[in-house]
């Protein structure tokens, strides 16, 4: 049941049929981001609390918002429906009233990208598509290869040089060719972009391919049925490119539009201090192309946003805010969120744990503050950067007075 209606360029409101364009063509493929629309009277008809009850518990429930004709959409499978940890002692520390944790680390490439790649790979199957391709910091490129070794595509991965050995050692597991630039993120991107141009390839990059974040904002949906009895007053979000708080921020309100929940959130946008490029395009309302920054946390280290402006107007919309923390920040709360919420958390996803200690310090968040942080991809994802949050083991000879030694020292 493909219930869109029309595709709307977020800079100059131009309308497209469906199918039609991925990107604005008066605004041109930078600033011409599109914005899928539905027709959420007659997604209400099926879509209901009642009618969940009875579906798989993954993304594909929500299949009426989802940008798939019914033949393409599964009704079974593993992404979505992660668990919301309660973190008592880690929201006291933080200074807040309530602190939940959303795991996406808990999908099956072990980020929140399986959201947006999966479907963006049964897209490409809907076009006729059968080559796969997009640039990535790590996340969005395992995701996508996981999600088309699923579906038999073929991939092509563009990767920036600092992407984490991890990250690549799934890319080749799940069989996609990657393409290691020596480089940073956007030169990746860009020649992505022109690669799929001259090959025919699928796009999977969410800049470009308005569809992703149809796929990103289940996440959202999942945040508004699970805790539609319990709501938080905010969610916390890290932001690179500005898609998937974008996504978020999207898939709450149609749950509300369309009857299923009765809240809203405020978002929490948490980007890295050393590349904050969309914390100021909300202060200022332009972009700083300069591509200026560095962080430590890949999945976020993105100098030139491309959706910056569905990034800016989901915070904004929902009388949010915008923090940027540092790199000793995001890797304190690695730490933190390890070890008094049990969730092992990358860098990236850590730092939205991190912002809402920086939100309290500002008066932002209060004592009082109800937060769920969205933990988008997991530590095993990058070990090199757990170690330098966590430290080494302690290495000892095979002997009990070497245990007494460091326990005595504790």
């Amino acid at each position: 049941m493909l219930l869109i209606t029309q595709l709307v360029c977020v800079q100059c409101g131009a309308k497209y049929k469906p199918g039609e364009a991925l990107t604005c063509s008066r605004c041109g493929r930078d600033e011409g981001i599109l914005d899928v629309q539905f027709d959420l009277n007659r997604a209400r008809k099926t879509l209901t609390r009642e009618s969940l009850k009875a579906r798989s518990r993954s993304h594909w429930r929500y299949r009426e918002l989802l940008p798939l004709d019914e033949e393409f959409c599964p009704t079974e499978g593993t992404v979505g429906w992660t668990p919301i940890v309660e973190a008592p002692r880690l929201a006291k520390v933080l200074g807040i009233g309530r602190l939940r944790l959303k795991d996406d680390g808990r999908n099956p490439s072990g980020s929140f990208k399986d959201r947006p790649s999966s479907v963006g790979a049964a897209h490409a199957m809907q076009t006729g598509a059968t080559v796969v391709a997009c640039a990535s910091t790590g996340n969005a490129a395992s995701s996508l290869a996981c999600a088309a070794a699923i579906g038999a595509l073929e991939c092509n991965i563009f990767v920036a040089n600092y992407c984490p050995e991890g990250k690549l050692a799934q890319l080749l597991a799940y069989g996609a060719r990657v393409f290691r630039v020596q480089g940073s993120y956007a030169q990746a991107y860009e020649l992505c972009n022109q690669a799929c141009d001259a090959f025919g390839w699928y796009n999977r990059n969410a800049a470009i391919n308005p569809y992703l974040v149809e796929g990103k904002k289940s996440g959202g949906m999942e945040l508004a049925e699970q805790l539609a009895d319990d709501p938080p007053e905010w969610i916390s979000a890290s932001v690179g490119d500005g898609c998937s708080i974008a996504g978020m921020h999207k898939g709450v309100e149609q749950m509300r539009a369309i009857g299923v929940t009765n809240w809203s959130a405020r978002m929490l946008g948490v980007q890295a201090a050393g590349v904050a490029p969309v914390m100021r395009a909300f202060e200022t309302g332009s972009l700083d192309r300069s591509g200026a920054g560095d962080t430590y946390a890949d999945s976020i280290n993105v100098p030139i946003p491309r959706n910056w402006r569905k990034a800016v107007n989901a915070v904004r919309e929902s009388n949010g805010a915008y923090v940027a923390v540092s790199d000793d920040e995001i890797m304190r709360a690695v730490r933190e969120t390890g070890r008094l919420a049990g969730v092992f958390a990358e860098p990236a996803a850590a730092t939205a744990v991190a912002g809402i200690a920086v939100a309290r310090s500002r008066g932002i968040l209060n004592d009082k503050s109800d937060v769920v942080a969205m933990i988008t991809g997991s530590g095993l994802k990058d070990v090199a950067g757990a170690i330098k949050a966590v430290g080494q083991p302690n290495d000892i000879e095979p002997s009990l007075d070497a245990v007494k030694r460091i326990v005595g020292s504790d």
